[in-house]
């Protein structure tokens, strides 16, 4: 569910209300008795993050100034005080707030958090549905400089990161390379983009071997999609183009998974979910950029005639690749798509996949690894927007010498670089089918979360669009 975020021109006597002290509104606006203030200035004593004030007609809550190292953190403190904010209403049966006080940045950082916070996959809970009345229904900004386009914005933004946890959260069954598509063309009919679909005739006729090989052993034919929008006022001749790996489900193929390494794989088209969810929210925020998306889906599966190792398949732009792992799919469907971006020229190619358990294994759940041949200012712009939305960016190196464990004896490229720099060697494999400006970004740790994380929620976080979203902001912006 979204909660409805709008703006205010005051805060009334008896509406329920949360306050960031510091600058702005002062405490004394809403804590009026001797009591309350001492209470008040012996939990600020404590440190208390946030205090709640029930003065029986209405909520006060609090929250106290954040001193950190950086502007950055500062603003992911107020976030993570929005999802514990969100719990706390939600406990009380607070339906409706207002949120007043602290600096324009602050209040919708915490606001941001507060709205990601209310995410529910209730589709098969039948308990989360009948409770949807417990929920909070509506929050109101009330400050002189937070206009509604600037909670518009956040609220489109939201949009986009939940339709991308909605995705990730759906089980294959409800969700193979059709279906998924069909859901591309929603969104791009509800939020105003274009959307194209290529069957798996046209994808023969292209000679995409990478995403037929992987689909060889699936009973479900695959797609590939391209997402386009394009403003009328974009800053940018040439497209900026995202990638997604969109493998609804991986089984490894033959190179069968541990069953308790697939019990999550519906997620691993987490990459996929990134780019339609930030087509979203650069839509509907009407973003002055020319973006297009591409998207190879299929299921990995080891039925019918599926790919064996040893087998060898030819990627689109003609390059032989000799599969020595059937679980190491990824990178045979994005190739295709690499070397389809090329027909665009593109001014930078980003893709997004979860693409190994090695990045996963390096940085955890605390980041994205970031490799590309593009010139650091790109780069550099790139993990910007990581720390501004702490969607943070780890470098690996793409070093040549790396390209050496990619050596094949009866094919252009081997699909596996070995045990060492399994990160690295993905995303050199990458590189192979790029001649633009390129970066890859391996979301492996950060795409599902099998504990509670804050605002990002439990299982399908919808990584990676906030991180798009402000980068290309940004880049609109600058131009």
């Amino acid at each position: 569910m979204s909660i409805k975020l709008k703006t205010s021109k005051a805060v009334k006597d008896k509406d329920d209300v949360i306050v960031l002290l510091g600058s702005g509104d002062s405490e004394e606006t809403y804590v009026l008795s001797d009591i309350e203030q001492q209470y008040l200035q012996k939990q600020l004593k404590s440190k208390k993050d946030v205090i709640a004030v029930n003065q029986y007609q209405r909520w006060v809550f609090l929250v106290s100034p954040v001193t950190e190292e950086s502007a950055e953190y500062a603003l992911e403190t107020y976030r993570k005080r929005g999802a514990s904010l969100y719990q706390t209403l939600k406990q009380e049966g607070v339906k409706k707030i207002k949120i007043s006080g602290g600096e324009t940045a602050q209040i919708l950082a915490l606001t941001e958090g507060l709205a990601l916070a209310a995410y529910q996959f209730s589709t098969y809970r039948k308990d989360l549905k009948e409770n949807l009345s417990s929920n909070v229904k509506e929050v109101s900004l009330v400050h002189p400089e937070v206009s509604s386009r600037d909670v518009q914005e956040v609220n489109n933004i939201v949009a986009g990161t939940f339709l991308a946890r909605n995705l990730v959260n759906e089980p294959v069954i409800s969700l193979n390379a059709e279906k998924l598509s069909r859901a591309f063309k929603k969104a791009g009919k509800d939020s105003g983009f274009k959307v194209e679909v290529f069957d798996k005739a046209k994808i023969k006729s292209l000679k995409m071997g990478g995403l037929l090989g992987v689909n060889a052993g699936s009973p479900d034919p695959p797609t590939f999609n391209i997402l386009e929008y394009k403003s009328d006022k974009a800053v940018n001749k040439q497209p900026y183009v995202i990638v997604g790996k969109g493998v609804t489900y991986d089984t490894g193929g033959l190179s069968l998974k541990p069953s308790t390494s697939m019990d999550t794989m519906k997620s691993d088209m987490g990459g996929s979910a990134a780019v339609i969810g930030t087509m979203v929210a650069v839509a509907k925020n009407k973003l002055p950029i020319h973006l297009i998306g591409l998207v190879p889906a299929t299921d990995n599966r080891p039925g019918g005639n599926a790919i064996v190792p040893g087998d060898v398949i030819t990627i689109s732009d003609g390059t032989t690749v000799e599969v020595l792992n059937t679980d190491a799919e990824g990178r045979l469907i994005l190739a295709d798509a690499l070397s389809f971006a090329k027909k665009y020229k593109p001014a930078l190619v980003i893709d997004l996949a979860t693409l190994t358990g090695a990045a996963a294994v390096a940085i955890g759940k605390e980041g994205m690894v970031m490799m590309g041949s593009d010139s650091d200012d790109y780069k550099n712009q790139l993990k910007q927007a990581g720390e501004a939305t702490y969607e943070r960016l780890v470098e690996f190196p793409l070093w040549k010498e790396y390209r050496d464990y990619l050596k094949s004896d009866i094919a252009d490229l081997k699909n596996i670089g070995g045990r060492m720099a399994g990160a690295i060697t993905a995303g050199m494999f990458l590189k192979h089918f790029t001649d633009y400006a390129w970066i890859h970004l391996d979301i492996a740790g950060v795409a599902f979360l099998d504990s509670l994380d804050s605002y990002r929620g439990k299982n399908g976080t919808g990584a990676g669009v906030r991180l798009l979203y402000h980068f290309f902001k940004k880049l609109a912006h600058s131009a």
